[in-house]
Parts: structure tokens; sequence; C-alpha cells
């Protein structure tokens, strides 16, 4: 077995930064201390800290996580697992192509999974990845694998199949449940269906993109949120909770004196990210699929309805309202004709067409059979400090929603952490080095039992973090959205250095991870 020695650090813990050695036999760290080993390759870690392996608690990069690029940034921020199949949508259970097909600027293709669940689909990572895989049930593609895009309640027997096909993912390790209530099939699940769902949990958590929105909605999903809670008796958590940090306070506050136990992931901007037809067009146009969707766009009297019938909705927006042509950039869109419009605004691109915006947006989606994404800003952009004050909530986690999709994404994939490492922890000081531990990675990995992860003690899994604190930042803007954060150039996974100097090794340890099973003492509902 190979032996590494890390020499010279500071190891971080969620309780401290203590000076000490480590050293790693195989996949597992066996000491942490003054250590001799001369037999050992040798990593000098001198001025730098050591960091169990950050964890992001929500990514999608569910299919881009093979591409050597997106490998790259990832690790280039200490992600050493990443948590996938959130938003209610994604590749298993089925045969991938629900997901492939609505989510395709969001999660984009599978390379090779050609199965039917969740088992097959973790199979797809092991030994292909310098990194973990955690995934989580969708609830969406439960719905669309059942009941296709019906928009109706699901009856007691197709109820009853949903709650199977989440059991065998739960059995073949998947961590949690997650779900896309703005997005088709989930926006068509009601309360209790959703709450039924979550009975195979058995402690693990129901993982939610709130319905309704979030910003000055945010108490609507979150009321929800508590309601399902309370019915499955699992922990709940929000998925990239947008609203002002006094609100997510006071909303957290009222889930905790509920009895709800809820924690949730935030990343550190405040414009977001999604499909553009998610916004743009009711639910039944986009449960139709991209190219029946597309057909009926050309349709000069559907284009006229929803002229006069659903974009007055969208000036009603509260985080966009009428501003919105303005305020929402495109990432990506698969129509090779607009491919000049990538980082332009809807406004930017209407202007040089010489059409109006309307027309602009239906012409995108139409040409790109649905498949587009867009940054969106919001009319108050938060400071700094309202999001410092966000994250230093102790139920905080990581999470950047990072999107891989695109000639212009969201800034958020290669910057998240890096950005939280440098901003939060080191110039504003919202959390300290071991607060940042304990919320990027000792967190996540205990809510989603990903094993002996989450720490730097004898025995536990060698992901580890090579962090420089004086130079570690995120280098990706709204501009510059493709830039790798900086200061981290050293990482181990499972005990093997997939990145060294800041280059990828070649190495693949990484691979689905299977939630651990829970103590047989725990009962539903409880860690």
């Amino acid at each position: 077995m190979t032996r590494i020695l890390i020499r010279g650090g500071s190891v971080v813990s969620p309780e401290s930064v203590t000076r000490a050695d480590v050293l790693v036999v195989g996949d597992r760290i066996v000491a942490v201390g003054e250590i001799d080993a001369p037999e050992a390759d040798t990593i000098d870690a001198t001025g730098r800290y050591l960091l169990p392996g950050l964890v992001d608690a929500h990514s999608h990069a569910d299919g881009a996580v093979f591409d050597p690029e997106v490998q790259l940034s990832l690790l280039r921020q200490g992600i050493t697992a990443v948590v996938g199949g959130q938003d209610g949508v994604s590749y298993a259970p089925g045969d991938g192509a629900y997901g492939s097909a609505y989510f395709a600027a969001i999660n984009g293709p599978h390379p090779s999974y050609r199965g039917s669940t969740v088992a097959e689909l973790l199979a797809t990572y092991d030994g292909r990845i310098p990194l973990g895989f955690a995934y989580l049930v969708p609830a969406g593609t439960v719905r669309q694998e059942v009941m296709g895009s019906a928009s109706r309640p699901a009856t007691d027997g197709e109820r009853a199949q949903m709650v199977a096909l989440v059991a065998q993912g739960i059995a073949a390790g998947a961590a949690g449940l997650s779900s896309g209530l703005d997005y088709v099939p989930g926006i068509f699940a009601d309360t209790d269906e959703i709450a039924a769902l979550c009975a195979p949990l058995d402690g693990l958590p129901y993982v939610t993109h709130m319905r309704g929105g979030y910003e000055d909605n945010a108490e609507f999903g979150v009321d929800e949120v508590a309601r399902i809670g309370l019915a499955a008796g699992v922990p709940v958590h929000i998925s990239h909770f947008h609203t002002r940090a006094d609100e997510a306070w006071r909303l957290l506050a009222d889930l905790e004196s509920r009895g709800v136990r809820a924690t949730f992931d935030m990343y550190p901007y405040t414009r977001g990210c999604s499909l553009l037809a998610m916004t743009m067009l009711p639910p039944e146009l986009n449960a139709l699929g991209g190219g029946e969707a597309a057909r009926r766009l050309a349709d000069p009297e559907l284009r006229a309805e929803l002229r006069a019938t659903w974009f007055p909705l969208v000036d009603t927006y509260p985080s966009l309202g009428p501003e919105w042509p303005g305020l929402i950039t495109i990432g990506h869109v698969a129509a090779p004709e607009f491919a000049w419009a990538h980082g332009l605004t809807l406004a930017q691109i209407a202007e040089r067409r010489g059409a109006d915006v309307v027309e602009t947006v239906l012409d995108l989606l139409e040409a790109s059979h649905l498949e587009v994404n867009v940054v969106m800003a919001v009319r108050n952009q938060r400071p700094v400090t309202d999001l410092g004050r966000l994250f230093a909530h102790p139920g905080h986690m990581g999470g950047s929603d990072g999107i891989f999709i695109g000639a212009h994404p969201h800034p958020r994939a290669r910057g998240t952490f890096g950005s939280f490492l440098a901003t939060y922890v080191r110039e504003e000081g919202f959390l300290d080095w071991p607060t940042a531990v304990q919320h990027l990675s000792t967190g996540p990995a205990e809510l989603f039992r990903l094993g002996d992860r989450g720490r730097i003690c004898p025995g536990a899994i060698a992901d580890i973090a090579i962090v420089d604190p004086r130079t570690v930042r995120d280098r990706s803007t709204y501009d510059e959205p493709l830039a790798l954060a900086e200061g981290i150039d050293d990482v181990l996974v499972s005990g093997t250095r997939v990145l060294a100097e800041g280059r990828l090794t070649g190495a693949t340890p990484g691979g689905g991870i299977r939630a651990a099973q829970p103590h047989p003492s725990h009962t539903q509902g409880e860690k």
C-alpha cells in the first residue's frame, strides 16, 4: 500500500487548528501528530492548512464530472465529494432519457449510463473519476417513471410504486430524496405525495428546491417544507436558500420551534441560474418535452396567447419584475444559430436582432428545443455582510448549485468554495477556519452519511485538501466565469494524490459514494 506523509501543515477540525503531520497508508489516515516516516512519500505542507475534503452539498456535475476540466475545477476548490441528483431531476431510476432531456441545460447527458436503477448509476462512477459522487433519489424522475408528465394527483397505486422506487434507491446507497417543486413534474406533486415518498429515508434528509420561489416568497415554501418534515419524520434540507439573512434566521427558528430539524445550502452569490423555460413558459408546455414544445411554439396563435396571458405574469415575479429582460443573461443555448448570444442579456439579444424581447425569448426556446439556461440577477442585490450573516447560521452548508453546461455559465461552479474561504473566512471573518470545516465538510458528510469522511483523524478516509490560507481565492466572475480557483494545489482522495501542484495526476480513486446504513438504534427520523 502507498504511504504518504503530509509534513509541516496545520490540521483544521471543527474544533481547532493544530500543527500536526498526517500519515496516510492506503486509503486511510493512520496517524496525526509529530510523525517520523522516512519510508513514506512526503508532501511539504509548511504554512498550509490540512482540511478534510470539502463536500459540495448541491451540485449539478452529475454528467459533467467525467470531464477532466470539470474535475480540475472542483479539485482546485478543495472539493473531494459532490452530492448530485438535485432538484428532483436526474438519470435514475429509469433509463436516463427524461433527466438527460429535461435537464439537458443543467446536468447534461451521462456518457455511459444505460441502466435503470440507482445502483447501476452509482456504479458508472466507480474508478472513473478522481472524487466522490453521492446521489439523491430525484422525486421528479421517480414521478416521471411512474406517471409520465401527468399533471393530476397520484393514485394510491401510483404512490405505492413511487415509494418502492425510492426505497430501492435508498437501499442502493442513495443519500436522501430531492424534490424540485418549480420544475415538472414535481410542480404537479402535492405535499402529501412528497411526504409519502420520504417514508423509506430512515433519517436521511429530504432535500428540496422549494415550491413558489424564494426571496420574498420564502415563507410559503418553508411552510410546506415543515409540513413534509413533520408528516414524514425526517430531517429537511433547503436547497440554495435565496432570501435575506434575517428572514432565513427567522424561518429556520420557526422550523425548529415546530420540531423540524432543518439545514440548508447556499452559495456566495445573489444571482441564480436555471432553465429559461421554467420561468418563461407555463408548466404544461414544459411537460411536453423539448421537441413537442418547440413544435407548438412555432404556432403564431400560441405565441399570441402566451404574450397576452403568460408574460404579464413574468412581469410580476418578485425577484425580477418588469426589468427582467435586462436581468437575465444567456449561459447556454443549444441552437447553433444563437451561439453569439452567450453572455448577453435578453434585452441585448432582442436589440441586436431588431425584435421585441418576448419574440426573442420564444425564438430562443423554439430553436433550442427548450435547452437554454440563464443567469438571473435580482433587482435588489444583497451585500457581502448579508450573505455572511446567512452563512454564519449553524444550519448552513456549502453548496455551489454548480452548472457546468454552457459557454458562459454562472461563476458559482468554479468559484463557490474559493469565495467561502477567501471572502467569508479570511477577509470578512463571518466564519473562522474550524467553523468553515464544519459547514463545508463535516456537516454535509454527517447529514448525507458519506462514511468516514469530514474529519482528519486516525481511521478516517484520507480525503484531504491542502490549502494555503493566505492565497486561496476564487477567480471566476460573471464576466469571466471559467477561471479556476487558486490556493489549493494538492488534494488527496481515498489516500491517492489526485491534484499535485495544481494539476490533475490522472488517478481516479473516486466513484459512487453509497450512504452508510443507519445504526440499528436509529429510528425513522432520527440521525
